[in-house]
């Protein structure tokens, strides 16, 4: 790896003494996210190492990516990291809650092995079609998939069993339709494809559709969560589109692994929350059509992240879900 610059902690940030050893006031923190860059974790991760940066009173915090199986990689790094409060895991809801029920054989269970430092958003996600397509409704899209032989439309997704993938096979089975799931290394590559109208569609988290849908390189179609993104306003729910039961939310948390004394972990959960307010953060989430996270400690959140795990092992089987 090559050497990273170092930065020395300080003091204290807004009137809150964040005390540290000496060695992680001197190292680098790394922020891992589990995807490839250009994807909407990894944007938002990068935003939030700034404010996380400042939040710990000027101790360089870089973002490392480190993409494979659907973020599953990343986050076992992580989890077999040296407890020292240097590297951090920047994950989506998926990293924990349904990739361990997919990956087998890496001897890791992530819901032990890591320790919840703070949830920094909410968000839910963006259905975006190829703009070529003779398509603008949600309603369109259905007719237009079940006048087509079986498994002509493909969607794309940062690897099996992320969110988007999840969405797209809830929205099969919704509306009746089979289409080839294609998966790429992160949002970024797999939003790609769609744009160069070698893949139909993407249930895409906001930051880089967003951005997409406002050039025309994508076509923004409905959102999966219960109510209207404030930047893409005249982007109905896919409800309000005709379609209900079909929602799918997700989050973006910061992990550590397990094992850092407490008085580290309250340093850092302190820190996180502080990034998470800070105001150039808030108003970034606000233009890529995310949400701030709901204000609860870290062990309640992550009681919460426990029984999302839970609901997820079941329904995984349901659907019989399976690594290609």
């Amino acid at each position: 790896m090559k050497s990273l610059s170092r930065r020395t902690l300080l003091g204290a940030t807004g009137g809150l003494a964040l005390a540290a050893p000496a060695l992680a006031q001197t190292r680098p923190v790394v922020l891992v996210v589990p995807y490839a860059p250009g994807g909407g974790t990894d944007l938002t991760a990068r935003e939030f190492a700034h404010s996380l940066s400042e939040a710990l009173g000027g101790q360089t915090v870089v973002v490392e990516n480190r993409g494979g199986a659907a973020g599953h990689i990343g986050s076992v790094s992580v989890a077999r990291a040296r407890p020292d409060g240097l590297t951090l895991l920047f994950a989506v809801s998926t990293n924990l809650v349904v990739n361990p029920h997919m990956q087998r054989g890496d001897g890791v269970d992530l819901i032990t092995g890591l320790a919840p430092v703070a949830q920094v958003t909410s968000y839910q996600y963006v259905l975006v079609i190829d703009p070529r397509l003779p398509i603008n409704t949600l309603q369109e899209l259905i007719a237009y998939a079940r006048s087509k032989p079986k498994g002509e439309l493909t969607y794309s997704s940062g690897g099996v069993g992320n969110a988007n993938h999840l969405a797209g096979v809830l929205f099969s089975d919704a509306v009746g339709v089979e289409m080839e799931h294609i998966p790429y290394r992160g949002t970024g590559p797999a939003l790609l494809d769609v744009v160069g109208g070698r893949i139909t569609m993407n249930f895409s988290s906001p930051p880089p559709a967003i951005q997409l849908a406002r050039e025309g390189r994508l076509r923004a179609i409905a959102v999966t969560g219960d109510g209207r993104i404030a930047t893409l306003p005249e982007v109905p729910t896919l409800a309000q589109a005709g379609l209900p039961g079909v929602s799918i939310t997700g989050w973006h948390g910061i992990f550590a692994p397990a094992g850092i004394p407490a008085d580290q972990m309250e340093r850092l959960e302190t820190a996180a929350r502080q990034a998470a307010a800070n105001p150039r953060f808030a108003n970034r989430l606000e233009q890529d059509g995310l949400e701030p996270a709901p204000v609860r400690p870290r062990g309640v959140w992550f009681e919460a992240v426990k029984a999302e795990h839970a609901f997820w092992g079941r329904k995984i089987r349901e659907l019989n879900i399976k690594l290609d």
